[in-house]
């Protein structure tokens, strides 16, 4: 009778350590989809960071870039011709307007992507939250399976021993 039920425990604590290594499996598989949208969610982060800074001048800094790092305006020229201070000012006026409607676009784009993060996120967390409800359902099922497994070897074990 020993032999006999060598013959079953072996095997089933093999197939039990098959499922827990299958179970443990699918969790890192889960666990490295989680990371993989970190990273590509701090990716577009770091990529919108940097364009956003690229974008930016020494001016729009307000005082963030010591005094000394700054470009030295120049001093300003006497122009001798009449007309050509007209159409600096002119161009002052329209290159001041780009810059202003510049930032602008920029403000704009900033709270766009902002509520376009919020809406990823929450759409992010519906779906990890589908995942985890679907995946814990199942692993229940596999637990109360193998926890009757072990309940019938056990109780057939108790049942060769008595006769």
């Amino acid at each position: 009778m020993r032999r006999s039920s060598l013959r079953w425990t072996i095997p089933t604590f093999l197939a039990l350590q098959l499922g827990l290594l299958w179970i443990q499996g699918a969790q890192l598989h889960r666990q490295n989809q989680v990371l993989q949208g970190l990273r590509e969610d701090i990716q577009a982060l770091t990529e919108s960071l940097d364009n956003s800074q690229s974008a930016t001048s020494y001016d729009d800094d307000g005082g963030a870039v010591p005094a000394r790092f700054l470009p030295q305006p120049a001093p300003p020229r006497q122009v001798a011709v009449l007309g050509v201070e007209e159409e600096q000012e002119t161009a002052a006026r329209d290159l001041k307007a780009s810059k202003d409607s510049a930032q602008k676009a920029i403000k704009e784009a900033r709270e766009v992507q902002s509520k376009l993060s919020i809406e990823e996120n929450i759409r992010k967390a519906d779906e990890t939250q589908k995942v985890q409800a679907a995946t814990s359902s199942w692993q229940r099922w596999v637990w109360v399976a193998m926890g009757l497994v072990v309940l019938a070897l056990v109780i057939r074990s108790v049942l060769q021993r008595r006769s």
